[in-house]
């Protein structure tokens, strides 16, 4: 917890709504509860898993000032993403350092629906009532290098399975890069391992399966079947990599921390370092906190660690729409109320109490309709800039589908006039050279064809001879000659004892 918040709080929460897991750490201490309540002194936290946020690298430009900021984003993220105007999204961004240009900054995007966060949170508000702070999951990874748990600098590869989501995230120079998630949650590599095993296995079994023994199972047909699901697996986490690397401009990946929210799967980092080719360790720090031996999830302890670390040296993200309400004297009913009493102090006091509150009222309502007019005209300039960016977008669109409709016109032509132009002279001229070889070695022909498919580009000659020596010979020739264009093909030479000729099939493929 931040010093600011220390005075305030003496606990803090963390809470794993997928699950439905609560730890509260006090004190350097991390405890497990069954059940939670609400708690004026305790600071509440939680997270977003990776499946249910958008993420971007949106450009703005250097000119505009930060007062209006958060309004260009928003824009431009409406405007790229192609968002539903009609929803009203929750959007969250932090700067990133990475991208360097003259002209704009650039801003790691998160975008949430608002549906989300109350089908994710219900059951965890009705009890607590108020979550203080919502983090986007990759952003609570920030921590281990300012807490130097991780001093390293480099490209760093961090993935983490967990019941219902799979997160990959990567850091440069202790810097957030890119995350997504990944389509093997533990859930889904359950699904997967009973179609390789062929039965149904029980989800205990296989979390049991995957905490003890991992991929060293004495059990042989699981162990293949591990195996097999790993290889699937990492494929996929390679490709993201390949991506990621790609898009970013990453030259390589230093290091890759692997793990699970039932800690490490044995053999785990080592198939990812052997697979990969990269230097891979267990996503499993020491987070120096008092957990009396019990194993808690890396998610809570990464929590945790964030309400340690000072505002100005995390990612402040906050998805939160669950707010506690201000200090009893600092709500609008609470003001009311104080208000109310001075002025049932003064009616008995001074009969001039009544002017004095009639007055202040009028003021008050002054001031509300001078705010009210200027957030309508700001909101109705906000609505005319979306409507008129909109009309431009679609005449853009408009545009660039009818060029490119001409483009693929003029292709096809082009395409055309080629292949009449090159194609067909050059068939004619390989069927001449042909013909004059068969004619070489008293070959007659039956059938000449040419044909091209994905496999096969070349032709196929149907050959009658009166000697099967004839053929022998010409294959003889035409593989010593012209093996630099074409590879041949004759795999028999078949004998017509009813017209005593030979005949055979030959195809020559284009190499």
């Amino acid at each position: 917890m931040s010093k600011t918040q220390q005075p305030t709080f003496t606990s803090v929460l963390s809470i794993n709504p997928y699950k439905e897991t609560f730890f509260v750490g006090s004190s350097g201490k991390l405890e497990q509860v069954k059940s939670i309540s609400f708690s004026k002194t305790q600071y509440t936290m939680s997270y977003l898993n990776t499946h249910d946020f958008l993420t971007a690298l949106i450009g703005v430009s250097k000119n505009i000032p930060d007062e209006d900021l958060a309004f260009a984003i928003e824009n431009k993220v409406y405007e790229e993403l192609a968002l539903d105007m009609a929803i009203e999204y929750n959007v969250q961004f932090i700067e990133s350092g990475h991208q360097l240009d003259e002209k704009e900054r650039y801003f790691h995007v998160f975008i949430v629906d608002p549906l989300t966060m109350d089908e994710t949170f219900e059951t965890t508000v009705d009890k607590v009532k108020y979550i203080d702070q919502i983090v986007p999951v990759p952003l609570l990874l920030k921590g281990l290098y300012q807490r130097d748990i991780v001093t390293e600098v480099g490209v760093h590869c961090y993935i983490y399975f967990q019941d219902n989501d799979a997160f990959f995230t990567i850091y440069n120079d202790q810097e957030f890069v890119y995350t997504k998630t990944l389509k093997y949650s533990i859930k889904m590599m359950h699904e997967r391992f009973c179609e390789l095993y062929g039965e149904q296995v029980s989800f205990a079994l296989f979390m049991e399966l995957l905490s003890s023994d991992g991929l060293a199972s004495e059990n042989k047909e699981y162990q293949r079947d591990l195996i097999k699901l790993f290889g699937e697996l990492f494929l996929h986490i390679n490709d993201v990599l390949t991506y990621a690397k790609r898009a970013f401009e990453l030259e390589t990946i230093d290091q890759i921390y692997i793990g699970s929210q039932i800690g490490a799967i044995a053999g785990l980092d080592e198939y990812s370092q052997t697979y990969l080719g990269l230097i891979s360790k267990s996503f499993d720090f020491d987070y120096g906190f008092n957990t009396n031996g019990q194993y808690v999830d890396q998610v809570h302890q990464l929590i945790h660690l964030y309400t340690m670390t000072e505002s100005e040296e995390r990612y402040e993200c906050n998805f939160s729409l669950y707010p506690r309400p201000p200090k009893f004297m600092q709500r609008a009913s609470g003001k009311l109320i104080a208000i109310s009493g001075v002025a049932l102090v003064l009616a008995f006091s001074y009969p001039v109490a009544f002017w004095s509150l009639t007055f202040a009222e009028e003021m008050n309502k002054s001031m509300l309709d001078t705010e009210y007019n200027e957030v309508h005209s700001v909101k109705t300039t906000r609505e005319a800039t979306i409507k008129l960016k909109t009309v431009e977008k679609n005449a853009v669109t408009k545009l660039v589908d009818a060029e490119q409709a001409e483009l693929d016109r003029q292709m096809n032509t082009l395409t055309k006039i080629h292949d009449v132009k090159v194609n067909y002279p050059m068939k004619a001229k390989l069927t001449t050279e042909f013909a004059a070889d068969l004619n070489k070695y008293k070959v007659k022909l039956q059938k000449l064809s040419y044909h091209e498919t994905e496999d096969f580009k070349g032709f196929t000659f149907n050959m009658i001879s009166e000697k099967d020596k004839d053929i022998t010979l010409l294959l003889e020739y035409l593989t010593s000659k012209k093996t630099s264009r074409f590879y041949f093909i004759l795999e028999e030479i078949a004998y017509d004892e009813e017209k005593k000729h030979y005949l055979s099939e030959m195809k020559a493929v284009l190499k």
